[in-house]
């Protein structure tokens, strides 16, 4: 199994197929998705045929995926997943950040301490220039990961849902991390 990178307490990992699983208890924890589809249950065949493919997508700029598992690096327990994949596919250059955690890893500092090592990675190593990421206006949880990852605010934005979710009516905000702003000493 491929380790994109490690941290202190993380393993940060390539997707496999016997992630099904883990994938299919995180998609359908209501908490978990409250943001993403109001809290909905994802479809065991919908992990199969929909989520895991995209997971395990190569990005031809990279040569490598965009998505990675994430487990603790002790236990070996899975933790859930971050985004860390270009927007455009043979382009490095802008790349959204993204996390999805199980609520045990919740409060923990896990999501920082991915997203903080993805951002060094791609600024040292992968090309990147800007990372970008958005959430709900109303998730305040997300929005602090992404100002302790070191992004600041960028907009608000109504974003097009296709089911209208609680909270969706106050729209989303965009956050970013240029690799000059993440140079300077802070």
């Amino acid at each position: 199994m491929f380790n994109f990178l490690e941290t202190d307490r993380l393993v940060v990992r390539a997707f496999t197929q016997a992630d099904t699983g883990h994938l299919h208890a995180l998609d359908n924890d209501p908490e978990v998705m409250r943001f993403i589809n109001g809290g909905r249950p994802t479809s065991r065949e919908a992990i199969e045929t929909r989520v895991l493919p995209r997971l395990l997508h190569d990005y031809p700029c990279w040569e490598t995926r965009g998505y990675w598992a994430a487990q603790e690096k002790t236990t070996g327990t899975f933790l859930g997943w971050f985004e860390f994949r270009p927007l455009e596919e043979h382009s490095p250059a802008t790349v959204e950040l993204g996390y999805r955690l199980n609520q045990s890893a919740w409060g923990r500092g896990y999501a920082t301490e991915g997203s903080r090592a993805l951002i060094h990675k791609g600024f040292t190593g992968l090309e990147v220039e800007r990372v970008t990421a958005n959430t709900m206006t109303i998730n305040t949880r997300s929005r602090r990961v992404m100002e302790k990852s070191g992004l600041s605010f960028v907009r608000n934005f109504t974003g097009d849902w296709p089911e209208a979710i609680e909270g969706s009516e106050h729209g989303e905000v965009e956050y970013e991390l240029t690799r000059t702003n993440w140079a300077q000493p802070r």
